[in-house]
Parts: C-alpha cells; sequence; structure tokens
C-alpha cells in the first residue's frame, strides 16, 4: 500500500480515532469504559499517529504516553498499535512502528514499550522484527476504578 500518509492525531480526529479504540477493544475481547468525552478532557495526557488515506481515512493508529521508569529513566509507552482488519498485512504496522520509535528518539526517550497479548501472534512477530523481546521480570498489575 503506497497511497497514505502518518500523521500526528488532532482533536478533529478524536471522533473517528475513539471509535476505532472500541473496535479495538472488541477484537482484543478487552472491557471498554471510556469515553469520548473522557478522551476529550484528558487529550493532554497521550499522543497518537494515525495512517491515513488520501480521502482522511484513518486506516491504523498508535497511542502512546511518556512514563519515567526508576531503571531506564524517560519512556515511550505505546499503549495500542491497531491496523484495521482489511489493512493488514500491507506494512502499515510496521510504518507506524517506526514512526512511534522516530518519535520516542526525538523526544530523548531510553526506549519503548508496550504490551502484547499471548494469541496475537502476528504482532509479536513484527514486534520481534524490530529487536523487540519480553521483559520477564515486568508483569503489569491493574487496578481499574
Amino acid at each position: 500500500m503506497t497511497d497514505f500518509k502518518i500523521e500526528r492525531i488532532g482533536a478533529a480526529d478524536f471522533e473517528k480515532l475513539f471509535e476505532l479504540f472500541k473496535e479495538f477493544a472488541d477484537f482484543e475481547k478487552r472491557k471498554f469504559s471510556n469515553s469520548l468525552k473522557r478522551m476529550k478532557a484528558e487529550k493532554d495526557f497521550f499522543g497518537a499517529f494515525a495512517v491515513k488515506d488520501a480521502a482522511g481515512n484513518i486506516l491504523a493508529y498508535a497511542i502512546f504516553f511518556y512514563s519515567y521508569h526508576t531503571f531506564t529513566g524517560k519512556t515511550l509507552y505505546m499503549d495500542d498499535l491497531y491496523v484495521l482488519e482489511p489493512y493488514r498485512r500491507n506494512g502499515l504496522g510496521r510504518k507506524l512502528l517506526e514512526r512511534v520509535i522516530a518519535e520516542a528518539k526525538e523526544q530523548g526517550c531510553a526506549g519503548v514499550r508496550w504490551q502484547v497479548a499471548d494469541w496475537n501472534t502476528p504482532a509479536k512477530k513484527l514486534y520481534a522484527s524490530f529487536g523487540a523481546v519480553e521483559n520477564p521480570e515486568d508483569r503489569n498489575r491493574d487496578i481499574i476504578f
């Protein structure tokens, strides 16, 4: 796929992006309790890139935030990287991940962190192709309100 661009998400994209958040939650079979109102109110806490076609449709996105880790310092944490099903296996995920990594380097981060579901073999293969390895020492624990 050659007719696409990667750009930073702006407020004008929030409604489309939010719909993709819900689609991603379905894909992951995860509970979804976010709201568009909350997303808009919390816009200063995340960044995102989108792959868009010539018509401006979002085909894929990556959402991220910066975190600080005791052992490494500032890190870009990629919360989601999602490619709509019809556009998978066209290199869009790779291009998007390259842009996220470039952002981390531009911002002076020590690295990029993320999680991937154990069953998501295609994603794990993509990440491994960048040299990513699973860190067995870090296991997240969540308390969701």
